[in-house]
């Protein structure tokens, strides 16, 4: 078995504020949690705009990912191709979408095994494959839910199939795709009745978007509060659908690119992890995990965290101004928040119980590194706190190497925490 040396959690009394939450990595470790407010940020442009692009290198046998005291962490499977998003089957079966090769690849370990025994392909031919959801809920799914970034299909599934038994059925024929962001993911809420399926946005800020067909006042009327038009139709946003692909309609939007979804198991609330936008400075715009409620606008493009007015979009649309929903936690700007879960096993300390894990792929806009970590989200009696702990760190190797890029997180049949990270293409089992 390898492991990790276990760096016990500071004793820290409260959490890191103001401009000391924003940091980076080099102060990144188990326990340190961080609180940032709305008053905290910046202005736009009082830093910079940074352009650092990671370089990946394979992972160096005296480094290992660290967990807090307590825990322990293991490689569970290696020389994947790029695993990204996760879904736990009901019977334990890993489902790992593999985005680059267009495939979903399935992982089998019985509870308590520290490596997989069966490793298969269960599908191949997929376009862009990301986001995955078994349906109905339940201890006997009949369908296996696809996102890829144009269309979302479904396979036939019983319990235990490694293989798909049938070519898939397309269940939503068309996404809003082609340039920008790709990720598509899916979540059924509570009581399966809808399909939530979050579509990412074709640019940083909207900057080539014009007037809207037939004029502001017209599209106002006609239109979700925020929706966005031309090539950005559709786009940051999240959908929703029957769960056979039937009326359509748009959730929530303003939200850049929605790259997790996921909904609590106990509260029934959906969630965003989200990547919010470049080039307004270090510490601009912060990422975001946050409850998505159905008709409300979080900001993109023409605000953030708020009514906070992007420059880019400076007088455009007051209307909206006092209508942006605010975010429940922000993160560190930059971090590029991905996968996302709850912890609804009984593996970890009882006051893990609902809590939120989510991966954070890392920077690139940014002069000091931030993110390459998983992080945990505090929510207490069903309401997040604000406030988030680092919870794996150790993912970097120097300011300008990185072997770890974290991409999904979930929970496994025997209450481990898997995380999978696309830099070296592996696969972590984090146990108490």
């Amino acid at each position: 078995m390898t492991t990790a040396c276990v760096v016990p959690a500071l004793a820290q009394s409260e959490p890191l504020k103001g401009a000391a939450a924003f940091g980076d990595w080099h102060a990144d470790r188990p326990g340190v949690s961080r609180l940032i407010r709305p008053e905290d940020l910046p202005k736009p442009g009082a830093t910079p705009s940074s352009a650092k692009f990671p370089q990946i290198v394979r992972r160096p046998l005296s480094l290992f990912p660290q967990v807090p005291a307590g825990f322990t962490i293991e490689l569970f499977a290696d020389g994947l191709s790029g695993p990204r998003q996760m879904r736990v089957a009901p019977n334990g079966d890993i489902f790992i979408s593999e985005t680059g090769p267009g495939r979903i690849r399935v992982l089998r370990a019985a509870d308590g095994s520290s490596k997989p025994s069966s490793n298969e392909i269960y599908a191949n031919g997929l376009h862009q494959p990301f986001g995955m959801a078994f349906f109905p809920s339940g201890n006997n799914p009949q369908w296996v839910y696809v996102a890829e970034t144009d269309r979302v299909v479904r396979f036939a599934y019983n319990s235990g199939d490694l293989t798909a038994s049938q070519k898939p059925e397309t269940v939503v024929a068309q996404l809003a795709h082609g340039f920008g962001h790709s990720t598509r993911d899916i979540a059924f809420t509570a009581g399966d009745n809808r399909m939530l399926v979050s579509v990412g946005s074709e640019s940083n800020a909207a900057e080539g978007m014009r007037e809207p067909p037939g004029g502001l006042p017209s599209w106002i009327d006609k239109h979700r509060l925020g929706a966005s038009w031309g090539s950005e139709t559709d786009r940051a946003d999240v959908l929703a659908f029957d769960p056979d692909g039937k009326n359509p309609g748009v959730f929530a939007t303003g939200i850049r690119n929605c790259v997790g979804l996921a909904v609590h198991p106990k509260t029934g609330d959906a969630y965003c992890s989200t990547n919010e936008r470049d080039g307004l400075g270090d510490n601009l715009v912060p990422d975001y995990v946050t409850r998505v409620r159905e008709g409300a606008f979080y900001g993109w493009p023409w605000y953030y965290i708020g009514g906070n007015e992007d420059p880019h979009h400076s007088g455009q649309r007051p209307d909206l101004k006092e209508k942006v929903t605010i975010p429940d936690v922000l993160l560190q700007p930059h971090s590029a928040s991905l996968g996302l879960t709850f912890y609804a096993g009984n593996a970890f300390p009882a006051e893990y119980s609902g809590d939120g894990f989510a991966a954070e792929h890392g920077s690139w806009n940014r002069s000091k590194r931030t993110g390459y970590k998983v992080i945990r989200i505090r929510i207490k009696d069903g309401v997040p706190t604000g406030e988030y702990e680092d919870f794996v760190t150790g993912f970097m190797v120097s300011d300008s190497e990185v072997w770890g890029r974290p991409v999904g997180v979930a929970v496994a049949h025997d209450g481990a925490l898997l995380i999978s990270e696309d830099g070296n293409g592996t696969i972590w089992r984090v146990t108490h």
